[in-house]
């Protein structure tokens, strides 16, 4: 083993990767449950092979999460060893996220050297969104990591003409696609290229191969979704999301064609839900306002911390509760006033759900929003209805990815990449077409294709950004060798690159820090301006002045970049000092905020377990396989994940998730393997989730008897609360 040896050797290399594991693994213990959906169906997956199988959220096998399962059977490995807590599902995507500054490193290194790859490694570790996501349980850290597995896989083979190799390569492509499905093949045209590009053979050859690589790609992506589609809806979960219970509906139009198009509809018959979210609200759980603690307010109340009014209902304006602190804002709480904090987010520099009251909390007691306060963003950084869209992605166009909303994710280092692409292909010629070129390619085959999709895309989250962090990585690592070559050689205007672009990044990184001042200090803009300006002008003298040391040139040169990584190192650092987000993870000063965590991860909108409730259900279970039934995962998640129990969902993540009927749930019931259901209204919807399915809803209150509130409720109250039915069928 001489390249661990080797690695092992790399004191700075083994520096990097701590810091990774640090900015990527610190604190992940405090997380009780991460992103519950998923955490929810982990628990589930523990409880047996079929739920295992098909990623299935619920015990019963009811339906099964939006997404396919590889990352799920490895997170339900790592509980299976260390027993299932939050930290223990996060730590494969630490683990990933790790591994995927590792692999940047071996990447760069051949083709451009060491110092290329150790400032590529570097800038990876401390990409914003990197460290946010590989936080979670959500699955982009493992895809991005699979996917440089593969793009190893692919240079290896492609050197030494391996056809194994690039079996893989593809292979692994396939397995990101049954990690997050079309997301996977955004560096598809990459890999093209490059094997066309730089396999050394004949096109007769290269086509054959390329061809087998294609099957191979096919058949690893759609194994599962065929093996389970064959498989009568009888006998198997339905599909979450899929809105025809269809693994492959799923994959080409909710995680595929949809993205694009912003069409949040599934083609399911559910409907109802957010307006203008394709019949849903996407973030929140089983149709409730996540982490909304206590009871509902009157007249403006807004009880501790509770999201909505009387009625449960949010309408663009909160019905009940306060909208926040008011500028002049409402007087009853009923958000009819111009500045009652409403869900508009109309004011400049309103941060999104706020509304109009600049940095206003949603309601509880005097506007103070109770155990959770809601701060979507920053300066201006957009929320609901605000500038930042939806989910905060900024507005569509040709500079989205260079808009506040998104440019503090990934896009900090995008001025010093465009110039050290220049100074790559300047040396470009039909007869001098290197190594260094052709995998300068591969990379900007990776990112434009990124970069183009998320410029346009109508459904996105911030975290998504993380496909772009290795190429951006791999060409800052590599451009910065290509610009300091021609610096230290003085080589004709292209010696002028290595300051300019200096100067332009730190500028545009005070852009991106500057609407924050209020919140961090003017000193992180100031500093890192005033340092990037500093770097230059350094490097500018010493150009203009001969007679240097070679050594101190090339200290100089270095610490310019790491100049503009201490912006980065900033903002990859926020989740652990403001807090994170485990349902839509973001870097930056709001990262504690936005749709699903509401501020500070965990629970992401679970009740947590009603000790009085679960005791009642032990002591009156009489044989029954289910311990009851929920509308919700956010209700069913915490007696799955803390106490093991198997309890039954009857909604799914999407409204148009129909996993029950009134005839199959009857025939649950006549089974016995249930009896009883705990049926939670207000929120998002009526029955269950976004939506809510009324029929079923119906069904159990006309066919059970509601048990009395004192037997099993206790003191809890507010968002624990609920009616509890105990139905039985002849």
């Amino acid at each position: 083993m001489k390249w661990i040896k080797k690695l092992g050797s790399d004191v700075i290399l083994l520096g990097v990767l701590l810091l990774a594991a640090f900015l990527y693994g610190y604190g992940i213990w405090n997380d009780q449950y991460a992103n519950t959906y998923y955490t929810t169906a982990v628990g589930s997956m523990l409880q047996s092979f079929h739920n295992f199988f098909f990623a299935s959220l619920d015990s019963a096998g009811s339906v099964t999460v939006d997404k396919p399962p590889v990352t799920f059977w490895i997170q339900t490995l790592s509980a299976l060893v260390f027993g299932l807590h939050g930290w223990s599902v996060i730590l494969p995507q630490v683990l990933a996220g790790v591994g995927s500054v590792l692999l940047v490193y071996l990447l760069v290194k051949p083709a451009f050297g060491r110092t290329a790859a150790r400032l590529a490694a570097l800038a990876m570790a401390v990409t914003p969104v990197a460290a946010a996501v590989s936080r979670t349980n959500n699955i982009d850290a493992m895809l991005v990591f699979t996917l440089l597995l593969g793009t190893w896989f692919l240079f290896k083979g492609t050197k030494r003409n391996t056809t194994g190799s690039l079996l893989a390569a593809f292979a692994l492509i396939g397995v990101g696609f049954n990690e997050k499905m079309l997301q996977a093949y955004m560096v598809l045209p990459a890999f093209y290229l490059f094997y066309i590009l730089a396999a050394k053979v004949n096109w007769k050859k290269k086509t054959g191969v390329l061809a087998a690589c294609t099957a191979v790609l096919l058949v690893v992506s759609l194994s599962w979704a065929v093996i389970v589609d064959s498989i009568p809806a009888s006998k198997r979960p339905y599909m979450g999301s899929s809105g025809t219970n269809s693994v492959l509906n799923l994959a080409f139009g909710y995680n595929g064609v949809s993205r694009l198009t912003g069409d949040r509809s599934t083609g399911g018959s559910g409907g109802g839900g957010f307006p203008g979210g394709g019949g849903e609200m996407p973030f929140w759980n089983g149709g409730e306002m996540p982490a909304a603690n206590g009871a509902g307010g009157q007249d403006g109340q807004g009880g501790p911390g509770m999201m909505n009014g009387t009625d449960g209902q949010v309408q663009g304006q909160l019905p009940g509760g306060t909208g926040g602190e008011q500028a002049g804002g409402g007087t009853d709480g009923r958000g009819q006033a111009p500045d009652d904090g409403g869900m508009q987010g109309q004011a400049p520099g309103d941060g999104g759900m706020q509304g109009q009251a600049p940095g206003g909390r949603m309601d509880g007691e005097d506007g103070q929003g109770g155990n959770r306060q809601f701060n979507f963003g920053q300066g201006g950084r957009g929320g609901m209805n605000g500038g930042g869209g939806m989910f905060n992605t900024g507005t569509a166009g040709p500079l989205r990815l260079f808009q506040s909303a998104l440019s503090g994710q990934a896009s900090w280092l995008l001025p010093f990449l465009l110039f050290g692409c220049i100074g790559i292909f300047a040396s470009l010629r039909r007869r001098n077409f290197t190594q260094e070129h052709k995998e300068a390619l591969f990379w900007l085959a990776w990112l434009v294709p990124v970069m183009g999709f998320f410029s346009i895309a109508g459904f996105f989250h911030q975290y998504y950004l993380i496909m772009m962090a290795p190429p951006i990585a791999a060409l800052v690592g590599a451009g910065w060798l290509r610009l300091w070559t021609y610096y230290k050689e003085r080589a004709t205007w292209l010696s002028w690159l290595l300051p300019v672009a200096t100067l332009a990044t730190a500028v545009f990184q005070w852009y991106i820090i500057h609407p924050y001042d209020s919140t961090i200090g003017g000193g992180w803009s100031t500093g890192v301006l005033a340092g990037g300006i500093a770097a230059a002008v350094l490097l500018l003298a010493l150009r203009i002045f001969k007679g240097q040391r070679q050594r101190f040139v090339h200290a100089s040169a270095v610490l310019g970049l790491l100049v503009l990584l201490a912006g980065p190192l900033y903002w990859a650092l926020t989740p652990i000092t403001y807090g994170s987000n485990s349902m839509t993870p973001a870097a930056g000063p709001d990262s504690s905020s936005g749709f699903g965590g509401m501020g500070g991860g965990g629970r992401n909108g679970t009740t947590g377990v009603n000790e009085n409730l679960l005791a009642y259900l032990k002591e009156h279970n009489t044989g029954e396989k289910y311990l009851f039934a929920a509308m919700d995962y956010g209700t069913a998640g915490p007696y799955i994940i803390d106490e093991n129990e198997s309890v039954v969902i009857l909604n799914g993540f999407n409204n148009s998730d129909v996993p029950y009927t009134t005839d199959t749930l009857k025939a649950l019931v006549a089974s016995g393997k249930v009896k009883y259901f705990l049926v939670t209204t207000g929120g998002m919807g009526g029955g269950g989730g976004r939506g809510g399915n009324s029929e079923i809803t119906n069904w159990i209150t006309e066919n059970g008897t509601a048990v009395p509130t004192e037997e099993w409720q206790g003191t809890v109250t507010g968002s624990n609360g609920g009616t509890l039915y105990e139905v039985t069928v002849q």
